[in-house]
C-alpha cells in the first residue's frame, strides 16, 4: 500500500483579476506556457512554478511514480494575505478555496483539499472554514503567525478551538519569514527562517498555554519536521524548570505536550528523522514532501522508506497509518505495535 503525503501545495492556473477590490500588491499569475508560470505579487516575481501545481493528471502521475496513494493538497502560503483587511482576505480565500476544489475534482479519493482562512479575523476564519467543509474541503492549512501574534494569541486560540470542536485537522506552515541582509542570502529565509518559525510556533502553543486551553481533540500538524524543535527540546525543558519566572505560563513542562501534535517527515536526513521519531514518537510523524516545489523530497517519503534504523512497524505508521488517523480517513488503520 502506498504512502499518504500530508504536505503538498497547489496554485490555480489563473484566477479572476483582483485589482478592482484588493489593494496592491495584487497577486496574479504570469503564464509562460501550458506547463510553466510565475507567481507575481504586483510587479515582483515571487516564484516560478510548473504544471504540477494545478494539473491533477500530472500530479497523479508523479504520485504513482513515487508510490503515493493520497496527497493532502494545501494552499501555497504566499496567498494567505494575513496582512490585508479582513474583507480582502476573505475575497482571496474564497476564490482560491473554490478553485482548489476544481483542481482535485478528477481524483477526490486521492487528492484531499485543505482550505485557507482569513486568520486575522477569527470570526471570518471560522465562517470560511465552515463554508469550505460544507463544500468538500477536508481540513485547513494556516500560517504560523499573524503579524506579531503567535498561535497562543486569543484570536488563534478561538480559531483552533473551533477546529477542535468541528474535529477538523489543521496543518501549520511557516510563512512570512523576516527579511534582512543576512537572511536574504542563499535562501536563508527558507533554510534558517522556516525551521525557526516552526520551532517558535510549537513553543508558543506550549509555553503560551494554548495546549492547556484548547480541547485535546485538536488534530494539529507542524510542517518541516517541526523545525528545530526536536533538537532543542532539552534546552526548552531546562529553561522551563530553572526559569519558571520568565519561561511561559504552561501548566506542565514542555515534554508533557509531546502527544498533542504531529509533525511531517520533511527533514531530508535519516539522522534528523531518527531524532524526530525518538523525540515526538513514531506515532506522531507523517510523510510530508512539500511537493511540487524544488526544496521538497522526491520520491515522497524516501528517507522514511530507506531507513535501516526504523522498524517495519514504524515505517508503516509514518508512511500511512498515522495520516489515516490524523485525517479521519476510513477504513481505520490496522493497529500496529511500535518498536
Amino acid at each position: 500500500m502506498g504512502a499518504i503525503d500530508v504536505h503538498t501545495h497547489y496554485v490555480p492556473q489563473g484566477w479572476p483579476d483582483l485589482s478592482a477590490d484588493v489593494s496592491p500588491p495584487v497577486p496574479w499569475l504570469r503564464i509562460g506556457s501550458e506547463s510553466d508560470a510565475t507567481i507575481m505579487l504586483g510587479s515582483r516575481e515571487f516564484r516560478d512554478i510548473g504544471a504540477a501545481s494545478w494539473d491533477a493528471q500530472r500530479r497523479l502521475s508523479d504520485m504513482d511514480a513515487d508510490g503515493v496513494d493520497v496527497q493532502v493538497v494545501s494552499p501555497t502560503p504566499v496567498f494567505f494575505n494575513y496582512g490585508r483587511t479582513s474583507v480582502e482576505a476573505v475575497r482571496i480565500a474564497r476564490i482560491f478555496n473554490d478553485l482548489a476544489l476544481k483542481i482535485v475534482a478528477p481524483a477526490p479519493d486521492r487528492l484531499l483539499p485543505f482550505c485557507q482562512v482569513p486568520l486575522q479575523d477569527p470570526d471570518a476564519a471560522c465562517r470560511e472554514l465552515e463554508r469550505c467543509l460544507a463544500n468538500g474541503h477536508r481540513g485547513v492549512e494556516i500560517g504560523n503567525h499573524v503579524g506579531d501574534d503567535d498561535l497562543d494569541s486569543e484570536g488563534m486560540i478561538t480559531f483552533l478551538q473551533h477546529c477542535a470542536a468541528l474535529d477538523v485537522p489543521v496543518f501549520v506552515h511557516p510563512w512570512d519569514m523576516r527579511s534582512s541582509p543576512r537572511l536574504d542570502r542563499w535562501m536563508a529565509q527558507w533554510l534558517v527562517g522556516m525551521p525557526s518559525e516552526s520551532h517558535l510556533s510549537i513553543i508558543s502553543m506550549i509555553l503560551g498555554g494554548a495546549f492547556d486551553r484548547i480541547d485535546e481533540r485538536l488534530r494539529i500538524c507542524f510542517a518541516h519536521g517541526g523545525g528545530s524543535f526536536a533538537f532543542w527540546l532539552g534546552r526548552l525543558e531546562n529553561a522551563w524548570h530553572n526559569r519558571r519566572d520568565v519561561v511561559g505560563v504552561s501548566q506542565h513542562p514542555p515534554s508533557h505536550y509531546l502527544g498533542r501534535f504531529h509533525v511531517d517527515s520533511a527533514v531530508f536526513d535519516e539522522h534528523a528523522l531518527l531524532l524526530l521519531v525518538d523525540t515526538v514518537g513514531s506515532d506522531r510523524v507523517m510523510v510530508g514532501s512539500d511537493y511540487p516545489y524544488p526544496l521538497g523530497e522526491r520520491p515522497a517519503g524516501r528517507v522514511v522508506r530507506e531507513s535501516q534504523e526504523l522498524s517495519a512497524s514504524q515505517r508503516g505508521l509514518i508512511t500511512r497509518d498515522n495520516a489515516i488517523s490524523f485525517l479521519g480517513l476510513n477504513p481505520a488503520p490496522t493497529p500496529r505495535s511500535q518498536s
